[in-house]
């Protein structure tokens, strides 16, 4: 059975004292390494395990937007089935309104649980998630960092292919144990042609933690 992170813990370890600041707190965290490492440390001291969304029911019940966006998450017993239907696809995964995570997380645990913790490296899994709301972002991308996965997320619109930013999430030294880095990613023609981004706003700030990118998100 599994055990979310009560609401009132995530507010106190985010040092708020109304749900409302979390994405914006979350986010000012995330772009701060040394912040960012203790609240996962903080988290994980909270609830280590990590095959689940801890803030699915943080979210949709704080922040969800279900009259304008029509925002319901997937439930974790839907998220395995449709996590085993396409689990014969190796080695990359698409999220398109990803929400949280909730449904990469489910499909990064089935990856993961193929492996011996001897054999597994986060090097051979690849994970995108596309996802418009402001609000989940932080969440999003917290989940996938704290969980030491490689990814890109755009921030966006999937339909129009319009974005304000798209982040790199980085397992650079590849071990399972440590936590990912977090870049922004510049503009380029080889970005959007590799994306099929049709414009990029870029509204974050110039930000890159990794020593090295892949060739095609440098365009």
């Amino acid at each position: 059975m599994v055990t979310a992170i009560k609401h009132k813990s995530i507010n106190e370890l985010l040092e708020i004292n109304d749900s409302y600041q979390a994405p914006q707190k979350l986010m000012e965290i995330l772009f701060d390494e040394t912040r960012r490492k203790k609240l996962f440390m903080e988290m994980l001291s909270q609830n280590h395990d990590v095959s689940f969304d801890w803030f699915h029911e943080y979210f949709e019940a704080e922040h969800a937007d279900r009259k304008d966006k029509k925002q319901d998450f997937t439930p974790n017993s839907v998220s395995k089935l449709l996590s085993r239907l396409v689990g014969a696809g190796e080695g990359s995964n698409l999220d398109v309104a990803a929400g949280t995570g909730g449904l990469t997380i489910t499909k990064w645990q089935q990856d993961r649980m193929k492996e011996s913790p001897f054999t597994y490296k986060p090097s051979e899994h690849y994970y995108q998630c596309e996802e418009l709301s402001d609000r989940a972002i932080p969440f999003l991308l917290f989940n996938l960092m704290i969980r030491g996965m490689n990814a890109t997320v755009l921030h966006g619109d999937t339909l129009t292919r319009n974005f304000k930013g798209v982040f790199f999430i980085q397992n650079e030294k590849d071990d399972h144990m440590l936590f990912s880095s977090l870049n922004v990613v510049p503009d380029s023609k080889g970005l959007r042609e590799f994306l099929m981004i049709n414009s990029y706003e870029n509204s974050y700030p110039e930000y890159v933690e990794s020593k090295e990118f892949p060739a095609h998100l440098l365009g």
